[in-house]
């Protein structure tokens, strides 16, 4: 009896219970709540580079508008054989002539409809004839209307119509880490287009030997190779922002740094060789390097900026400006200047008789000087091409007086460059100091263009070598 009531209360106990249970989950309990595990993804998406707007960058529109301005350069260098007067005396007389001519190459940028086309002035320097080939490969034969070596840009012409060609960009609104785009012609591979980034700005390598050279490179990682020089470097936007012109390598190709000049330095040279045929090449009248904490401590410089004044050339701009040696300039025209490079990218835009504002700290203070530039001959005077001059086929740039006094010689111009024409042909060689032309002392191309407009018959040039020893050449006009 009392077990059946034990069991029977059980029973009544547990559905008690699961009542309770039904009960509550059907009107008490809370919703529920997921939660999500994260799980690490095997695979990833490749995610292509974005442009400033946030758009994924897409070269295809900035290479189609540029590819058919960019031309392949190519240049004939004819050489004589050089006979020897005592091996015909004993072999009798030899066969004279020429030798097959030398060939080079390198690319060009269509500027204007007209055919004007820019390249490096070391693609076509010494050249005796010059083809250009368009990306549609039609030739034609190349004017050289001007070039200068101490940026190393060249300008020429061909005679077409109805060209294709990029329009100039801003070189100097290029940040670090922006995308740009070479297209040349590497190994004779015509229309090649490479990618890379801007990895600095106003670089100096060292490459132009010249004393007044003027190095201030846009430094990229696009792929450039021999056959590039002289090749577009574009933005983005198809616009032409440098002159591919150099690569730092220790095998001759490519390993990872190219060099351009930026355009900013490019329109000057180009608007001057159009129009005068010669570059009107401003100097301030300095000699400079680069502030460093060294020299910094050296000089009792309280702050490392600018660009040190370390000599000033007599009768020159700055001199009479009242700047004086171990001042440091700060700025040209309100933009700041903090490399040598930088210095003199700035006074390149401008031309001789150009005003300029230069602010220099002396003695911790910061002074404000107004100074009229001066041409390379040292005077504001506008310099034409002359024909005399190109039948030379010569550079020109004044002797340092450091130069003169360790060669012992009062007056004299030095030969920067040569190219087809008779110095080249009488042997006359980049870095020869003319001293005097038919007996008549020279400083300047004005004084041996009047020597030479006077001359009829044979011209006498005296000079010293890079060697130092004195040398004479004769030559037919």
């Amino acid at each position: 009896m009392k077990a059946s009531r034990f069991f029977g209360l059980f029973a009544l106990v547990m559905a008690g219970a699961l009542a309770a249970v039904l009960i509550y989950a059907r009107y008490f309990q809370p919703e529920s709540t997921v939660v999500e595990v994260p799980v690490e993804q095997k695979m990833r998406y490749v995610s292509l580079p974005v442009s400033a707007e946030g758009q994924v960058l897409d070269f295809t529109k900035a290479v189609a508008g540029s590819i058919n301005a960019v031309v392949h350069v190519k240049t004939k260098v004819f050489r004589e054989y050089a006979v020897n007067p005592l091996y015909e005396f004993f072999f009798g007389e030899q066969p004279r002539g020429q030798l097959a001519p030398i060939l080079g190459f390198g690319s060009g940028v269509i500027l204007s409809d007209e055919g004007y086309i820019v390249t490096n002035n070391h693609v076509i320097e010494g050249s005796d004839e010059i083809e250009v080939v368009l990306n549609d490969r039609r030739e034609f034969s190349a004017k050289l209307i001007g070039a200068d070596p101490t940026t190393d840009i060249a300008l020429l012409k061909i005679d077409a119509k109805d060209l294709e060609y990029l329009n100039f960009g801003d070189s100097d609104k290029l940040l670090l880490g922006e995308w740009v785009i070479a297209i040349g012609n590497p190994y004779n591979l015509t229309s090649t287009v490479t990618a890379g980034i801007v990895s600095a700005k106003a670089r100096n390598i060292n490459i132009l030997q010249s004393e007044f050279s003027i190095e201030s490179f846009i430094q990229t990682d696009a792929a450039v190779n021999p056959g590039n020089s002289g090749g577009a470097l574009i933005n983005t936007r198809g616009e032409l922002v440098g002159i591919n012109t150099a690569i730092a390598s220790r095998t001759g190709a490519y390993t990872g740094y190219s060099f351009a000049v930026p355009v900013s330095i490019v329109k000057k040279i180009v608007a001057d060789l159009m129009e005068f045929g010669r570059v009107q090449r401003a100097i301030l009248g300095v000699t400079i390097q680069d502030l460093t904490a060294e020299l910094a401590r050296e000089k009792n410089i309280d702050r490392i900026e600018g660009v040190y004044v370390n000599g000033i050339r007599t009768g020159g701009s700055a001199e009479d400006a009242g700047i004086r040696e171990g001042d440091v300039i700060i700025s040209i025209n309100d933009v700041r200047v903090n490399s040598g490079a930088e210095l003199q990218e700035q006074v390149s835009r401008y031309s001789p008789n150009d005003r300029i504002r230069v602010v220099v700290k002396r003695d911790g203070k910061l002074k404000q000087f107004d100074a009229v530039l001066r041409n390379m001959e040292g005077s504001t005077e506008i310099v034409r091409g002359s024909n005399i001059i190109e039948v030379l086929g010569a550079s020109f740039e004044p002797v340092s007086e450091r130069e003169k006094r360790s060669l012992g010689i009062r007056n004299g111009l030095k030969v920067s460059s040569v190219k087809s024409g008779k110095f080249m042909k009488v042997g006359i060689r980049e870095g020869f100091i003319l001293t005097a032309v038919n007996k008549k002392p020279v400083n300047s191309v004005k004084d041996v263009t009047e020597i030479l407009e006077k001359t009829e018959g044979g011209v006498i040039i005296e000079g010293i070598t890079r060697d130092g020893s004195r040398s004479y050449y004769a030559f037919g006009m």
